[in-house]
């Protein structure tokens, strides 16, 4: 079997079989197969594409290139969640305690922010002393011991994919639905749950501007899933505005305190119950979505979920003081406040703009290695649809010096625009698949 041959194949618009898809895969990673043959393959599949079955077979090679977590000790329905990233999304850090909460373990794992989304492990870390590097042993314990961990990949997790995904990043090959796909799920199936709920985000604020590309890839990402023997429900979610009311790193920490003390913002916990419903589903623990919903929220309002959510901090380092008085996460030296010069009401909130706007003050990255801002973020006190009277605060900005912080003051801005007229709210969830409403 030669390389060149099955670049030409996938040139030609034909298909793989699963012993070409493993060859490529083991020659990438031994070296016996070059970077520039692999960077072309890539880009015959950004041109050609892929059928469901090789995206499936890709997929399965990618996880079992290296670790693969056995999850059945912890019983027979093991939820897993993921997003594929907007601007506020912090609903794994409400998830997870709140299934663990009602009885389902959730063994998680997440990654760090690049560009403008933020990530679970970088608003983890804001709360002093939290441990997010985890050996598989100590992860898996922990969900043994409190039913709930999130933590870093390990080194030996998936790295097919992350050896392609350096190939991707320089050759401009990230933008195929193939390969989004199989990058994804690769690390779900490695990651030993049964169940998978995926969150797609669509709009500005997404890497899935268009419905049509948020279909494609969800579509993608449920077959395969289907294919590899998982139950999977899945859902395309506005991001045309940020998700809740906060973006940031500890400031979105705090804003999911508030979720699951049961305050805070009604479309951020909408979603939570939404996606941890769909999961419940699955296990045949609820018939339906409102079923579901109805069931999680009753961990929220009884403060279980909160009481999980602390017990993970505990057991993983984290300082509890800042969790008790979760208001801490975001101090900083200078704030600002972004009034409204006129009345009417919010028609448009852009979250990429809101994006970059908190990027200004540090709290994202454009390179792996760049360091962050835990505390600095925004806090906004008006979304679409909201009446608004000139001279009301839209957003707060927390910020660690007066440039940063009126930097992003110009550029949230830029964000809102108000109308004369009512508007009405958009909607959260787009669509669904595989879920019985």
């Amino acid at each position: 079997m030669r390389m060149v041959d099955l670049i030409n194949k996938k040139k030609s618009v034909e298909t793989h079989t699963e012993e070409e898809i493993n060859f490529i895969i083991k020659g990438m990673l031994d070296g016996t197969i070059p970077d520039y043959q692999v960077s072309a393959w890539l880009m015959s599949i950004c041109f050609q594409g892929m059928t469901f079955d090789e995206s499936a077979m890709l997929t399965q090679a990618m996880a079992k290139s290296g670790d693969m977590l056995d999850l059945s000790v912890l019983g027979n329905n093991i939820i897993d969640k993921h997003s594929t990233g907007g601007v506020g999304d912090k609903t794994t850090l409400i998830l997870v305690p709140l299934l663990a909460a009602a009885g389902f373990p959730v063994a998680k794992f997440s990654g760090r922010g690049l560009g403008f989304t933020g990530g679970t492990i970088d608003k983890l870390e804001s709360i002093p002393g939290f441990k997010t590097s985890l050996s598989n042993e100590e992860f898996l314990n922990q969900v043994k011991e409190i039913g709930a961990a999130i933590a870093s990949q390990t080194a030996n997790f998936t790295p097919a994919d992350k050896k392609m995904y350096e190939l991707r990043d320089v050759t401009a090959t990230v933008n195929s639905i193939p390969l989004i796909a199989s990058s994804v799920m690769s690390k779900k199936i490695a990651s030993g749950a049964n169940i998978i709920v995926l969150d797609v985000k669509c709009g500005s604020g997404a890497f899935m501007n268009t419905y049509e590309e948020a279909k494609k890839l969800t579509e993608t990402m449920v077959e395969i899933g289907k294919r590899s023997n998982k139950l999977m429900s899945a859902v395309i979610s506005s991001m045309d505005q940020p998700l809740g009311n906060s973006i940031g790193n500890g400031i979105e920490v705090f804003e999911s305190i508030q979720i699951l003390r049961n305050q805070g913002a009604e479309d951020l916990k909408e979603l939570c119950l939404y996606l941890g419903a769909a999961g419940l589903v699955k296990t045949a623990k609820v018939k339906n979505i409102e079923d579901g919903k109805k069931y999680l929220n009753k961990f929220i309002e009884n403060g279980q979920a909160y009481q999980k959510f602390v017990e993970m901090v505990k057991y993983q380092g984290g300082n509890l003081e800042y969790i008790e008085n979760p208001e801490k996460l975001y101090e900083t030296g200078f704030a600002f406040t972004l009034e409204a010069e006129d009345s009417g009401y919010v028609e448009k909130l852009d979250a990429l703009t809101a994006a970059k706007a908190s990027k200004l003050l540090g709290t994202g990255r454009d390179k792996k290695e760049d360091s962050i801002s835990y505390n600095s973020g925004i806090f906004l006190n008006k979304k679409i649809g909201d009446k608004v009277y000139k001279g009301d605060v839209l957003a707060k900005i927390f910020a660690n010096s007066v440039e940063e912080g009126q930097k992003a003051r110009k550029t949230l801005f830029e964000a809102f625009k108000l109308s004369k007229q009512p508007v009405a709210q958009p909607d959260l969830i787009i669509e669904t698949f595989g879920v019985s409403s």
